[in-house]
C-alpha cells in the first residue's frame, strides 16, 4: 500500500519514469546512488536530478562519503516515508476541497451548452454572448448539471476513502515510532541503572 502511494507521489512530482526509485529506497537506508543508477539503467546525473527534486520537497535525505581511491564524493540516499505520506495526505485533502468547490458551483449555478460544438459555458459567458455560441452562432441550450454532480460526488467519495487509508498509514507509522522510542528509552534507563550500581573506584 505504502509503495503504491509513494510511486504515485514520485510520478506527480517528477515523472512516471522516476517511480522505480521507490522500490530501491523503500524501507532501506543510505542507498548508494551508483547502485540506484545501475538498477534503474540511468546515468548518475539522471538519477541525481530525480533525487534532487525529491530532496527539494524534503522527501529524501542524504549523507556523503569520500571515495578514498577515486577522490570524489559518493551520496547515499534515504527515503523519508512519513514525510512522503504526509505530503500525499495534503495533496488528497487539496483535491477534495477543489472537488467540493466544483460540486458547489454545479449545484448552485447554471451552465449552457452549444449542441453543435459541444462547448459548455457559464451563465455569465452565455449572457455576454447573448446566449449564442461564439463559434457557430447557434443558440445555447441549458445544460443538465445532474451527470456532473453525480460524477464529482463519486470522485469526492473515492478521494475520502483514499484519505482514510492514508491517515491509517500515518497512525501506524506514528505507533511504530512511539514503540521504538519507548524501547530506546527503556534501554537507556536500564543502561543508566546498571552504570549507577557499579562501585566507584576509591581514590588513592
Amino acid at each position: 500500500m505504502q509503495e503504491k502511494l509513494l510511486k504515485s507521489l514520485v510520478e506527480d512530482l517528477v515523472s512516471p519514469e522516476a517511480s522505480p526509485i521507490v522500490d530501491l529506497l523503500f524501507n532501506k537506508k543510505d542507498v548508494n546512488e551508483f547502485l540506484i543508477a545501475k538498477k534503474m539503467k540511468l546515468t548518475i546525473n539522471q538519477v541525481r536530478n530525480i533525487l534532487y527534486k525529491l530532496s527539494a520537497e524534503g522527501l529524501v535525505s542524504f549523507i556523503r562519503k569520500k571515495d578514498n581511491k577515486k577522490g570524489w564524493y559518493i551520496y547515499f540516499w534515504t527515503l523519508n516515508t512519513e514525510k512522503c505520506i504526509i505530503r500525499i495526505e495534503l495533496e488528497i485533502t487539496k483535491k477534495i476541497r477543489d472537488l467540493e468547490s466544483r460540486l458547489k458551483s454545479r449545484e448552485q449555478k447554471r451552465f449552457y451548452i452549444c449542441n453543435s460544438c459541444g462547448i459548455e459555458v457559464s451563465e455569465e459567458t452565455a449572457l455576454e454572448n447573448d446566449f449564442s455560441c461564439s463559434e457557430c452562432a447557434e443558440v445555447y441550450s441549458l445544460a443538465d448539471n445532474s451527470p456532473h454532480i453525480k460524477e464529482i460526488s463519486n470522485k469526492i467519495k473515492s478521494k475520502e476513502r483514499e484519505l482514510k487509508l492514508i491517515q491509517a498509514e500515518l497512525s501506524e507509522i506514528a505507533l511504530k515510532k512511539a514503540k521504538k522510542n519507548e524501547s530506546l528509552a527503556k534501554k537507556k534507563a536500564k543502561k543508566k541503572k546498571i552504570s549507577s550500581k557499579k562501585p566507584k573506584k576509591k581514590k588513592r
